[in-house]
């Protein structure tokens, strides 16, 4: 049974990891073994991991490939990818190359904006909030300004604040809604920053209005908080070609571009197929996120707020075919950035934005949104053709057989054996045993 402790963040990592193995792992050498062969042997690297976050034990590593050919805006990128399933990298680097030799992919960052808010209650008339509100505004950018100089340098800052009335969701229930540009940064600790001073402002000059004060009205800050829901930060990524040059495997172009707007129809009206469909795109998004140090969890619930922005979750692709042109595009909010967070002190996230040809914010959504299309496109394909678990399971092959202890001479036969073979957990099985008799 696991055991409580008090002081675990003072304790020193060598510590941390004896008490994690004498109360969670029985003491287990092996364990510990694991644990230690992922420190990187270089001192001050190591030193720099263990600071990213609190009770640091170990690093966690992902495999960190690369997919080329992404033709993108006239731009020809190889695109870093951080992932642990396989065939993703696969997917997007067969796909990428298809759409090559097709024009490319062409992308739009339509809006830039973010969004943060101020939560609060307030007891009193309506129209004296409204009519106090815009007396404090100016007092709001004014009182900012010192830690919007440097981003307003930029080109950026506070663009609006505006007083929300929400007391039909909740009683009593306003917001300043606050609108942000942030450039090349992602801009959450500058946004947070901002909203908490603009908390502090707006609640002092509440309390130092002798109307509101005599009328024994109450304003209550609930909290200050950015949004990761992005609805004016998107862009978007698509292809086209004539449906002659989309024949694949068994299918003739006409008929292949009809199926692939079907399949996709079907995740816009289908919130089972949707999720899925959705997941394949997050594949590619997230792993281009993950490598270039943005904060993935975002992007991930920002996109699939946006899923569902007309009630119902939805495809967050679309696919059409008009006089025997083929279409296929996404549209995403994305709040991401090039410079703060991990971008500017992760090695490898410095090397990751380096083979992008270190791009500004902008064209990063672009990069990761054209990998999400194509992501998307590999998989659609593959379902309309061959299926997903031929080409999934082959990818999968390796991991199989690494988790059966396979030696490299027996990895050899088996991969061999398997190029004209159906790839499963029980035909690998079968002939693992089968050669080891």
């Amino acid at each position: 049974m696991g055991k409580g402790v008090s002081g675990f963040s003072k304790l020193s990592k060598t510590e941390k990891i004896d008490w994690i193995l004498k109360n969670y792992l029985s003491g287990s050498k092996e364990a510990e073994n694991t644990i230690k062969q992922y420190w990187h042997n270089d001192v001050d690297l190591q030193r720099l991991h263990d600071e990213f976050i609190e009770n640091t034990i170990s690093n966690f590593y992902l495999p960190l490939g690369v997919a080329p050919n992404f033709l993108i805006n006239g731009r020809t990128y190889a695109v870093p990818m951080a992932v642990e399933e396989s065939s993703v990298v696969a997917a997007a680097s067969k796909s990428a190359k298809y759409w090559q030799s097709r024009g490319g992919i062409k992308c739009e960052v339509i809006s830039t904006q973010k969004n943060g808010q101020v939560h609060f209650k307030f007891t009193g008339a309506q129209e004296e909030l409204f009519k106090f509100f815009k007396e404090v505004k100016p007092t709001l950018f004014s009182e900012t300004k010192d830690l919007t100089r440097s981003m307003e340098s930029r080109g950026g800052g506070i663009k609006e604040i505006e007083l929300l009335d929400k007391t039909e969701l909740i009683p009593n229930y306003y917001q300043l809604n606050v609108s942000f540009e942030t450039r090349d940064a992602m801009g959450a600790n500058f946004i947070n920053s901002c909203l908490e001073r603009i908390a502090s402002v707006w609640e002092q000059a509440f309390h130092s209005s002798d109307s509101f004060q005599k009328q024994n009205d109450e304003l209550e800050i609930i909290m200050s908080i950015l949004s990761n829901y992005t609805p004016n930060c998107v862009v978007r990524a698509s292809v086209s070609c004539d449906v002659s040059d989309l024949s694949y495997k068994n299918l003739e172009g006409k008929e292949f571009a009809k199926k692939f707007v079907e399949a996709v129809e079907i995740a816009r009206v289908e919130p089972y197929r949707a999720v899925t469909h959705n997941k394949g795109i997050m594949n590619g998004i997230d792993a281009v996120v993950i490598a270039t140090g943005n904060d993935f969890r975002a992007v991930e619930a920002g996109i699939h707020a946006y899923a569902s922005r007309n009630g119902k979750y939805s495809s967050l692709s679309k696919a059409s075919l008009e006089d025997n042109i083929f279409n296929f595009s996404l549209e995403i909010p994305l709040a991401i950035g090039t410079v703060g967070g991990l971008t500017n002190i992760h090695p490898l996230v410095k090397v990751c934005l380096k083979i992008l040809q270190d791009p500004t914010a902008e064209e990063l959504m672009q990069i990761v949104a054209a990998t999400g299309l194509i992501q998307n496109f590999a998989a659609v394909r593959t379902l309309i053709t061959t299926g997903i678990q031929q080409g999934h399971m082959r990818m999968h092959l390796l991991n199989i057989l690494n988790r059966y202890g396979a030696s490299e001479n027996e990895k050899s036969i088996l991969l061999e054996h398997f190029k004209s073979n159906p790839v499963n957990n029980s035909s690998v099985i079968t002939e693992i045993e089968r050669l080891r008799n």
